[in-house]
C-alpha cells in the first residue's frame, strides 16, 4: 500500500487515534541520559554563552540538547532526500508534537492548531473571528501591538467594535478581586470576545486568569452559545513557566509561541481553542493536511477534519523545526512542570526582594506571586531605562527594556539562571546610582 493509499483508508484514524498510540520519543534524545534533577545539570544543557548573566532569556529560546540534536537529525534527513524524508516522516513527525503539546497542556490533540510564532497564532484568530456588525471585542490597554493590531484589523473588515479598558487604577495598588471586577463591569451584552494577556510584558503583571474565567462563566450562563463572550488569553509569557493545564485555566481559545519560555525551536507557536470555541474561528491560510485534500477530491465532508488541523496554516515551512518540538515539551515533563514554576518564581522572588531593598530602585511589578510570573520591570532613579540596560551589558549582564509607549528595564531570571547570578546583578544595579 502506498502512502496516499495508507492516508486515505485510515482518514481521521491518522487526526486522531494515532496520538493514542505513537511510538516513544527517539532513544537518540539526551534528556534520557541527562540527570535533570540538577539545576547546574539543565544549565547544561544549553550551549549559552558562560561570560554573561542572561537576564532576557525570554526573549528567544536557546535550544536544549535534546531540541538541537533533533534539529540537526531532521535537517540531516532532509538534506539527503527531502521528498523522501518528508513523505517518511511528514505525518508521525507533526503528530508526534501534536501528542506532546496535547500530555503538557492537558487538552486533546486534533483541538490544537501549530503556527509559527504567538504574532501568527493571533492573527490566524483573531483574523478570522465570525463576528457581526453588532458585536464587540473586549479588550485591554496592557496588551501587546499584535493582538491590538490584529483585532483592529479584524474590525475594520467585520463591522464590529473593539472596545480598549485598563484592569486596574494604580499597578502598585493592583489586586486580583480589581482585576476582575473592572473586567466583569466592562462586559455588555453585545460582547463577544474578551482579548487579554496572561503575563504583561510591559510591567510583569501576570493576570488571574483562571478567577476571570470563572467570572465570564457566570456572565454566559444565561447567554445563547453564538453570544458567550468567549476568553481569549496571549499566554506566552506563562507558557513554560507556570504548573498550567489549559482545562483548569478555563479560557477559550490560548495563543503562545513556544520559543520563548519552554525553549522550544524558534520559529514555532500554537493555538488551542475548546471545541465548544472553536466555531467562531474562520481559517484564512489553507491546510496542508491530507484530509484536506480529501475534501478537495470529494471524498470526505468538510466536518470530518479536526479543527486544529484547518486552523493550521499549510504551505512549506522550516519542518526540522517544527518537528523537533515535541523534545521541548518532553524536555520541561522531565524536568517537572512544577519544579519549573517553583524555580523559575523562586529566583523573582529574590530578585524583587533585592532591588525593593535598593533605595533609587522604583520596582513596578506586584511582589505577589499571584500577580506575577518571571518578567520583572523596575526603574532607577535618575537613569534612562536603555541607559541602566547599557550599564549592565558593560557588567555581562543581558537585560531589556519594555517595547511600550511607557518604558521600565527588564530582567527575567530563568532555569538558564542561578541564584548567585541573580545577587550579581541586584548588587550591579545597586552601583548604578541615582
Amino acid at each position: 500500500m502506498n502512502r496516499r493509499d495508507f492516508l486515505v483508508r485510515t482518514g481521521l484514524t491518522m487526526a486522531a487515534g494515532v496520538f493514542a498510540n505513537l511510538p516513544l520519543p527517539d532513544a537518540r534524545s539526551a534528556q534520557s541520559s541527562a540527570d535533570l534533577h540538577d539545576w547546574g545539570a539543565v544549565r547544561n544543557q544549553f550551549p549559552l554563552s558562560r561570560d554573561l548573566i542572561h537576564m532576557s532569556a525570554f526573549f528567544l529560546a536557546s535550544h536544549p540538547t535534546p531540541v538541537r540534536e533533533a534539529i540537526e537529525r531532521h535537517r540531516r534527513g532532509l538534506d539527503e532526500n527531502p521528498i523522501g524524508y518528508w513523505f517518511d516522516h511528514e505525518e508521525k513527525q507533526e503528530a508526534q508534537v501534536l501528542h506532546a503539546a496535547a500530555d503538557y497542556l492537558g487538552v486533546h490533540p486534533t483541538d490544537i492548531a501549530l503556527t509559527d510564532s504567538t504574532t501568527m497564532g493571533l492573527g490566524l484568530l483573531y483574523g478570522g473571528l465570525a463576528l457581526r456588525e453588532e458585536q464587540e471585542v473586549l479588550t485591554t490597554i496592557h496588551d501587546h501591538y499584535s493582538t491590538e493590531t490584529s483585532l483592529r484589523l479584524r474590525a475594520a473588515r467585520t463591522g464590529a467594535v473593539v472596545r480598549q479598558i485598563p484592569l486596574y487604577r494604580k499597578l502598585d495598588a493592583v489586586s486580583k478581586e480589581e482585576i476582575i471586577e473592572t473586567l466583569i463591569e466592562s462586559v455588555r451584552p453585545r460582547t463577544r470576545i474578551v482579548a487579554v494577556t496572561w503575563v504583561h510584558s510591559s510591567t510583569g503583571l501576570k493576570l488571574p486568569i483562571r478567577e476571570m474565567a470563572e467570572a465570564l462563566r457566570k456572565v454566559n450562563a444565561d447567554r445563547a452559545d453564538s453570544e458567550r463572550a468567549l476568553l481569549c488569553v496571549d499566554g506566552v509569557h506563562g507558557l513554560g513557566v507556570e504548573n498550567l493545564r489549559l482545562p483548569d485555566l478555563g479560557c477559550d481559545f490560548f495563543i503562545a509561541g513556544t520559543h520563548k519560555w519552554l525553549f522550544g525551536p524558534r520559529g514555532t507557536g500554537l493555538v488551542w481553542g475548546h471545541p465548544r470555541a472553536w466555531p467562531v474561528a474562520q481559517a484564512t491560510i489553507p491546510t496542508f493536511n491530507f484530509d484536506a485534500y480529501r475534501v478537495w477530491m470529494k471524498e470526505i465532508p468538510p466536518k470530518d477534519i479536526p479543527v486544529g488541523a484547518i486552523m493550521t496554516p499549510g504551505g512549506f515551512h522550516s519542518f526540522e523545526h517544527r518537528w523537533a518540538l515535541s523534545e521541548a515539551f518532553r524536555f520541561h515533563q522531565s524536568i517537572g512542570k512544577a519544579r519549573v514554576a517553583e524555580r523559575i518564581h523562586a529566583l523573582n522572588d529574590q530578585l524583587k526582594d533585592g532591588l525593593r531593598n535598593l533605595h533609587h530602585v522604583k520596582l513596578y511589578t506586584p511582589r505577589s506571586r499571584d500577580l506575577s510570573a518571571g518578567i520583572v520591570c523596575f526603574e532607577v532613579e535618575g537613569w534612562k531605562p536603555d541607559h541602566v540596560v547599557e550599564q549592565l551589558r558593560q557588567r555581562g549582564i543581558i537585560a531589556s527594556v519594555t517595547p511600550y509607549a511607557t518604558q521600565y528595564v527588564r530582567l527575567a531570571p530563568s532555569l538558564l539562571t542561578s541564584s548567585e547570578e541573580v545577587e550579581q546583578t541586584v548588587e550591579a544595579i545597586r552601583t548604578i546610582g541615582p
